[in-house]
């Protein structure tokens, strides 16, 4: 079977470091100028051509409304011309499968989706079949992180002036120590296994300035504490993330979600990245008897081979192949699966204190 050539955002630049966030608008027309020459370069470097494609995937939701009108718009106009089948993708149902193509491994598993624009908590029950535990009900853990090395100016920082947000953060928290300051965790009374950062952002916030005040600096230069802010705040967010996680391990074990054995926790997203957080995953995981998987970091981050295996995976399975184009639209916001986040917070699992699980590397 030929594979499915795959649609997923072409243009990586994404003017970040003039305009400190994504243009919608500038994303759109970087899409357009480049989406030809991509999907040819990809053909050529295959060794395929169009008339050998099985099939064409295309991500239709969730995402940026201007940049899923410029993928959709090409690859129908791809799909019609040579009479192809044509398989809509949602982002996330890609980003949980990727890690099938590098790992045998079956269903059902637990998958954390943690990234710059999502964190979801998700069993994945089949191919296209996903209980959805919880999600972020404001910002996403790695769009936090990117905001606090932009208040720190982490860019000015000799040591990380190349390096994207989070990637700063986790450098410099390195040699920082986590216990100059303390954060309250989000959501510790909701027993369920939402996630939320905007109130920490707002916290540490807070925080950066009470320390320019005595050191005397003003906004913009650089703290001397800075190493254990992002310690701080490294721990904070792996704290949240590993605390829901942990709910989403119990709630799966006490309905029978998930097998009694040999269970598998899937994380995924360029957060996934994040060492500290990963090892605090990695322990949690073996204390709970889960296999933990996570695909390589360069299919953890959005691309189009994880849209292609999405693709492959349906068209094997025969769900959502689609031998017409009416009436496809894209949509930008899109839930992932039946939501049974419900039933989580209804079981109200009370999480045991991750000292006890050892949950990070003495």
């Amino acid at each position: 079977m030929m594979p499915a050539v795959s649609w997923e955002k072409p243009c990586t630049v994404r003017r970040k470091s003039i305009y400190s966030g994504i243009i919608p608008v500038v994303a759109q027309q970087l899409h357009r100028e480049n989406i030809e020459q991509v999907v040819e370069e990809a053909l050529r470097v295959s060794g395929v051509s169009v008339p050998e494609l099985a099939a064409v995937a295309t991500t239709v939701k969730p995402g940026l409304a201007l940049s899923l009108g410029v993928g959709l718009e090409y690859s129908l106009a791809l799909v019609n011309r040579h009479q192809k089948p044509f398989i809509p993708i949602h982002h996330m149902e890609a980003h949980a499968l990727t890690v099938r193509l590098t790992h045998h491994l079956e269903f059902p598993f637990l998958v954390l989706l943690v990234s710059g624009g999502h964190c979801i908590l998700a069993v994945a029950q089949g191919v296209s079949d996903f209980l959805l535990l919880g999600q972020s009900i404001d910002i996403a853990p790695g769009d936090m992180l990117d905001k606090v090395a932009r208040r720190l100016s982490l860019r000015k920082h000799p040591e990380c002036h190349s390096m994207a947000g989070g990637q700063a953060i986790e450098h410099l928290a390195q040699t920082g120590n986590q216990e100059q300051l303390m954060f309250r965790l989000p959501m510790n009374q909701y027993r369920n296994c939402n996630f939320s950062f905007s109130g920490l952002l707002n916290l540490v916030n807070n925080a950066i300035a009470q320390k320019e005040k005595e050191e005397g600096i003003e906004e913009g230069e650089i703290l001397s504490c800075v190493g254990d802010v992002a310690a701080a705040v490294q721990h904070a967010v792996a704290v949240h993330i590993i605390q829901r996680t942990y709910r989403a391990m119990l709630f799966c074990t006490k309905n029978s979600i998930l097998p009694p054995k040999n269970a598998t926790l899937v994380v995924s997203g360029g957060v996934a990245s994040n060492q500290y957080i990963r090892k605090g995953l990695q322990n949690l995981a073996e204390a709970n008897a889960f296999a933990l998987l996570c695909p390589p970091p360069r299919l953890c981050t959005d691309n189009g081979v994880m849209i292609a295996w999405n693709g492959i995976e349906r068209l094997r399975a025969g769900l959502g192949v689609l031998h017409g184009t009416d009436g496809i639209r894209y949509e930008p916001k899109a839930p992932l699966g039946i939501d049974i986040s419900k039933r989580v917070e209804e079981d109200s699992i009370k999480v045991p204190k991750l000292k006890q699980i050892r949950w990070l590397a003495s």
